[in-house]
């Protein structure tokens, strides 16, 4: 994962108040109320794709205090993935683009605090690749490889890497 300074999270959307509350918890996670702060992450996230790219960055930073994660925002992290798991959400590749990014980013911490909806969360995926219809190649491909790199111990095999990547760049 490419290093960030906590000063580079895009949080400008939100009001001064937010702004504030996001960056305390950027800071000094346990100074805040983490529901509110999980809230408020998750709800912005099913608004704005883009900011949910975005909002995978701040949890990660925001649960590495110490190097445990902050229980409080397991579930709602979860609850965003499932939602970018459902089968309207699968049509749109920017929505795959997103789900799948974050599975990389956070991905195997979330399994570390809970096994059983990263299963329930990979049965999805599985469906959707396998069962919905008109999804695009580049959500397959996607998919796919999301599927794979758990199933790989959340690694990518050089060789995985270059079919998956060479074929997104053809």
């Amino acid at each position: 994962m490419e290093e960030t300074s906590k000063e580079d999270y895009k949080i400008y959307s939100f009001d001064s108040e937010v702004q504030q509350l996001l960056k305390t918890a950027l800071k000094d996670p346990s100074s805040v109320d983490r529901e509110k702060v999980a809230n408020i992450i998750v709800d912005q996230s099913l608004k704005d794709c883009v900011f949910s790219k975005e909002a995978g960055r701040i949890c990660y930073a925001i649960t590495q205090v110490n190097n445990m994660p902050m229980m409080a925002l397991v579930n709602p992290v979860y609850d965003c993935l499932f939602r970018l798991a459902q089968p309207d959400s699968l049509q749109k590749e920017e929505e795959v683009d997103c789900l799948v990014l974050q599975l990389h980013r956070i991905g195997e911490q979330l399994e570390k605090m809970n096994s059983q909806r990263m299963d329930e969360l990979f049965s999805l995926l599985r469906d959707g690749f396998l069962l919905q219809e008109g999804l695009s190649s580049l959500s397959q491909l996607l998919l796919l490889e999301i599927i794979e790199f758990r199933a790989t111990d959340w690694k990518m095999t050089e060789a995985a890497q270059k079919y998956y990547y060479s074929e997104v760049i053809d």
